[in-house]
Parts: C-alpha cells; structure tokens; sequence
C-alpha cells in the first residue's frame, strides 16, 4: 500500500514579526506556499473576519529518502511586518503538474473530522506572534512513546482548545530534550520502525559497510531481529545504554520513530498493513531474538516468559500514545515550537564522559550511529529553531542522503561536519527571549582531580562534566547580542538538565556513589552523573556568565530528571554583583519512572528531603576549590567565597514540593514576574 502523502506535520516552527516558518514531510515532492490570514474577533472573542496577508513563500526540501521529502516553508510579508499578538490563521497549498491540494484536501481543516488540526469552529490552524500580552509557554521533556502512564501532550492540546481564540493563549511550546527515545524502543514497533524506514528510503543502508562483523549470520539475524541488537550496540557502536535491545541504527529507523512520534500518518498505515503483531505470531514469524537458542531448555523458556511479559506490557502502554497521537499533531500544528535534545534523542550516555565519546568515535559503526541521530536531530528538530543559521547543512545532507554510500567522500565529509558543529544553541524570539543551551556537544572534560577515599583507600576522584565549555558560553552571548536581547532584559535560559536538582539525590550519588569511580565500577553511566552540580566550575561559570548579562528576571526552565519542582535562588557575588534566579523543571511528559516498590522508596526519601526545606531557606557558598558547600546559615558562609546564594523550594501542587507523576508546565509572565503550574490528566 502506497504510504499516506502527508507523513507528518504541518508544525509552526520559528515565528516573529519579519516571518514564519512550517515544517512538513511528505512520501512525495510538491511545490508548497503558504497563506496567511489575519483573524479579526469582536469583544466576546468570536470570530468574526479572516483577512488575507499579502505574504510571500520560499521552500527548501531535503530530499532524505525516495519517499521522505522535509521541507522548510519560510512565509514572509511583503511589506512591514505580520501583526503581533493577534491571532494569525494559515493554509498550506500543494501543486504537482495538474494537481492542485490544500489542507482540506487531506481533511485537515474539518473540526468534526478525527484528522483535523483546527479548534472550535475556526477555518484554519492559527498561531500568535507574541509581544506584549503576558507571554505563557508550555514546557516540558522526556516523551517515549511505550513510557508509563498518560501522553501529557494530550493535555497541553486541551490548555490551547478551551482558549483557541483567545490572546492568552499558550503561545509557545518549548521541548526540552529526548523528544524520541532511540536507544530504548519498544519490542512492538520495532519491527514497525524497520519496515518503515526501508519504505521511506527506498534503499537499504549497508552497516556492514561500517562494521563487516555484521556480514556474519548470527549479526545480520540480530540486527532485523526484535530484542536483536543489545550486544551490536554494546560491542560494535560502544553505546553504554542499558536498554539498547531494539537501538535506532539506520536514518530510516530515526526518520520513522520521530514520524509515528508526531503524527497518527504511519500509525494508521501500519494498521492498514498488517504490521501489528501479537507476541506468538512475531515468534511464529522468527522475528524475536533469543540469547538462549535451545528452545527445550530453562533458560530459554525463562528468557521466552521474560520477553512475552515485556512485550505485552509495552503494547499496553503504547495504547496510550496512539490514543493520543492526534491531539499531538494538532498541538504541533498550532503552537510555535522549539525544541533542544538531551541524551535519548542520540543514545542514552551520549558525551557522558572524554572516554565514551572518543569510544564511540573510534568505533566506526558507533561513529556513524551517532552521525545518522544528529542529521535525524537536524531534519526534524534543529533546522526549525533557526533555519536561517543552517544553510551550509541544507547541501552537504543532500549529497550524502543522495548516495547513502559508507566511507564514501560524501559521508566522510557528512560524518565530520555532524560531530564537529559547534553552535546547536539558539536563541528564540518569544517574550521574554529565551536561549537554549547545548548541554550535550559543548562538554568540557578537563578538571583538576580531587583525593576521595574509598574505605582505606584514597584515590583521585572524577568529577562529572562541564556541561557547557567556554566556547559555549561565549557563542551563546554572541547569539543573545545578535538577537536584540539587551542587558537588562528579563530572559529565559532552557538547560536540558535543571541547575538546581533534588538534592538528597544528588548528593547521595555525588557522596557515595561518584567515588566508586575510583574501584573502577561504571557509576556514571549507571547513574547519570552529569548534573551541573556535578562540576563546580561548571556551576559557577553558569552563574557568573548569567550575573554579567545581568537580566532583570532570570527564568530557567528544565527537564530531564523525570520529576517536576520549583527552586527560587539569591545568588550574590562580592564585587556587588546579585542574581535572582527562578528555575521551574518539568518532566517526564510521557515516561513515568518513580514506579513499583523502588520508585516509592525514592518518593519517600524525596518527600523527607521535601518535607525538610518546606518553608525554610537554605544557604550555600562556592569555595575557592569551586566546592558548593551547604551552609547552616546566612552567617557560616566563609569570608574567601566566591559567591553564596540563599534557595528556597516553592511548593508546585497543595503543599508538595516535587511531582513525579507524568506532567507538562505552563510558565506565565505578566508583569515583570514569573510564575508557572504543572498540568497533569
């Protein structure tokens, strides 16, 4: 069966006054212009008027697969500026020889049809340009579509459909990393995944070329296999990711996982295909890989029991995600998004250390995983936070995509401009600014060692990394400056992970689990160990280089750590300089992870660490070592500190401090002063 013209999308990407951009894949080429449509209302917010915008279009497409075109459809005026917190509509229009579409065409502009992406009664998917209305953004991270519990996007979609009209609307949407889950798919569309990225590139992409181990049978079985591809990950990328059973490998497997992640597109072909299984009949079909061969013995039939209770586990909880799926896309096709990638959206542990990158680097199929997750990263996420600053990409993709040769000079020069691009951050024009951090390609490894005693030995400790180098930071103020932002100026700083955790955690970790380091045991690829609290230096250059832009209102905005909180921190230097800095975190939007007995375990050590900063003020100081020590109050911080800040947890819901159960935030900002709610089904 032929696949659906639209795979994914229409998505509002970037949008200010001097122009907007969609992104859209399709199975097929269509030239594609967009119209925009100013939405007069009368007092009661009714719609009264759509107003065309003399508006002018250009598209750019990559061509990635013989049936996967992404294109970028930049719409500008062609004179002044589109108007600004008012309430814009648009269509797409699709022309090829004699055909000539629109979004209705597909039955997209219909509110009483399941695929419509349009609220209420309106004609058209609308958006907000937003300037001087008080700003509200959506929020949040860590969506895996076999996650536990309930899709929140879902919810974020109902937040905008009772107020669709309205100027107070959500206007933005910001995702904060591991958007997709490459390294941990779920046993029931992994065979989905494989089939449909074999569709979409209409060529088979020769790993073996990168790993000729894969040529061998018992490899080249795994690889196709369900549960098939633990040990390629482990042995032949060197990833470090626990749950690599069914790992992304090819481009086709990342372009099919982030399409069935946004859109109900190849969701429903797939049904129409056939491609769902139950667990006996992929086993039937010998499609489900077994460590143990022998089918008589134990282990194999333990092995068996294990993988049938997994499977039909992850079916359930993908029930939820396709039940979802539609309000998904008509959130994405209304709401100006802007996303940023964590871990999960490369590989679990990516650039977690010096050693795991130069592992994976020197492991030729790992190195090119890793180049076919970032181009993925590009294509679906990256090139629509600022498509004017990825030109040089647009060329090079298509000439390697063109051939998908390995080891050619195409992909050598694909390989090297991926893994050594430095400027992933990017500013975007919401109100207030906001700026995303790249936390994961502009590590800095090097620190000083540190003597920690393990029992009766004493050792050099490690620290966890730097999560943004120098470099970093003064390529994200250059981005600020070029974007208008002015000292001054309240700004929002989104860093995947969240600069102030759950401490009884993170010091626990940082305590009794990061000198184990020393014996030689994996602890921080087993335990994550990259909080910025990890890294002194790194902490007080965050402070320090966001202290000297000095905003008038500092906003951090996190996810990542599968749990939602609120901290309120007054940092103060000794040369005079003050900082105050509101963080809200929000995670996990669909990967519920604090479950089953060990997950109420750490509820309960949280909510004792909770329950002891409820209404109490904490103090800490950075040491001339860049140590951040707790202080028992104002008047113990040492007198040689470099900065002390005083914290305070904010309680997010009645009087608790910290929510892990699935949720999405809603930051507002009316009047100089933030403030932001968790949403929850």
């Amino acid at each position: 069966m032929e696949l659906p013209t639209i795979l994914c999308g229409p998505i509002v990407r970037r949008v200010d006054p001097a122009q907007v951009f969609f992104w859209i894949a399709l199975s097929k080429p269509y030239d594609m212009k967009a119209q925009l449509f100013m939405i007069e209302r009368d007092v009661n917010s009714r719609v009264t008027a759509y107003t065309n915008i003399a508006c002018k279009t250009e598209t750019r497409t990559i061509q990635a697969g013989r049936n996967l075109f992404i294109s970028m459809i930049n719409v500008s005026p062609h004179s002044g500026l589109f108007p600004t917190d008012q309430l814009l509509g648009y269509n797409i229009f699709f022309e090829s020889g004699n055909e000539s579409l629109d979004l209705d065409s597909f039955d997209l502009l219909s509110p009483a049809h399941p695929h419509s992406i349009v609220y209420e009664n309106l004609a058209y998917p609308t958006f907000m340009i937003n300037k001087e209305n008080p700003s509200n953004i959506l929020y949040g991270s860590c969506r895996k579509l076999h996650g536990l519990g309930f899709d929140t996007m879902s919810e974020a979609d109902k937040i905008i459909s009772s107020s669709a009209t309205k100027t107070d609307r959500p206007s933005s949407l910001f995702l904060m990393g591991d958007q997709i889950y490459a390294d941990d798919v779920a046993d029931p569309v992994f065979k989905i995944i494989t089939r449909l990225g074999q569709e979409l590139m209409g060529q088979e992409e020769d790993l073996a070329s990168a790993e000729p181990r894969l040529k061998e049978d018992l490899f080249k079985k795994g690889l196709q296999q369900i549960n098939g591809r633990q040990y390629i990950s482990e042995h032949f990328c060197k990833f470090t990711s626990r749950n690599a059973a069914n790992h992304l490998l090819r481009f086709g497997d990342y372009a099919a996982m982030y399409l069935l992640s946004w859109s109900p597109s190849l969701w429903e072909h797939a049904h129409e295909e056939g491609l769902f299984k139950t667990f006996q009949e992929a086993l039937d079909q010998d499609e489900i890989y077994f460590a143990f061969k022998n089918e008589y013995s134990n282990e194999h039939k333990k092995e068996r029991k294990q993988l049938q209770d997994r499977y039909q586990k992850q079916m359930k909880d993908l029930a939820n995600v396709v039940e979802a799926i539609y309000s998904v896309r008509r959130l994405l096709a209304n709401t100006p998004t802007y996303m940023i990638f964590d871990d999960h959206d490369i590989t679990d542990d990516w650039n977690l250390t010096q050693e795991w990158k130069a592992g994976v680097w020197n492991a030729p199929l790992g190195r090119h995983v890793i180049s076919n997750g970032l181009s993925s990263y590009w294509l679906f996420q990256g090139w629509g936070n600022e498509p004017d600053t990825y030109t040089h990409f647009g060329q090079m993709m298509q000439t390697y995509f063109d051939s998908l040769h390995l080891g050619a000079l195409p992909h050598k020069n694909w390989v090297h401009s991926l893994w050594n691009y430095d400027s992933w951050q990017f500013t975007a024009p919401t109100a207030p600014q906001a700026v995303f951090l790249d936390t994961r390609t502009q590590r800095d490894y090097a620190n000083k060692p540190k003597p920690v005693k393990v029992g009766m030995r004493i050792d050099e400790g490690q620290h966890g990394p730097n999560l943004l180098n120098s470099e970093g930071w003064n390529t994200v103020g250059a981005k600020l400056k070029e974007s208008g932002w002015n000292s001054g100026d309240p700004l929002i700083l989104v860093s995947p992970s969240p600069l102030y955790g759950i401490g009884l955690i993170e010091n626990f970790l940082q305590t009794y689990m990061l000198p184990l380091s020393t014996l030689g045991f994996p602890v921080q690829s087993n335990f994550d160990l990259e909080a910025w609290k990890y890294n002194g230096m790194g902490f007080n250059a965050f402070l320090q280089h966001v202290s000297l832009w000095n905003p008038s209102e500092c906003m951090i905005l996190s996810g990542d750590v599968h749990s939602a909180s609120s901290v309120q921190s007054d940092i103060s230097f000794p040369d005079g300089r003050s900082l105050k800095i509101h963080q809200f975190t929000s995670s996990p939007i669909k990967n519920m992870s604090y479950s089953g007995f060990s997950g109420a375990l750490i509820k309960f050590m949280v909510s004792l660490n909770a329950r002891d900063r409820t209404n109490r003020t904490l103090y800490r100081y950075c040491n001339q070592e860049f140590d951040l020590v707790q202080a028992e109050h104002e008047n113990s911080v040492s007198p040689d500190y470099i900065w002390k800040e005083s914290i305070r947890y904010q309680p997010i819901k009645g009087s608790a401090l910290i929510e892990t159960e699935n949720n999405i935030g809603l930051l507002t900002y009316s009047d100089g002063r933030p403030e932001s709610k968790v949403i929850m089904p």
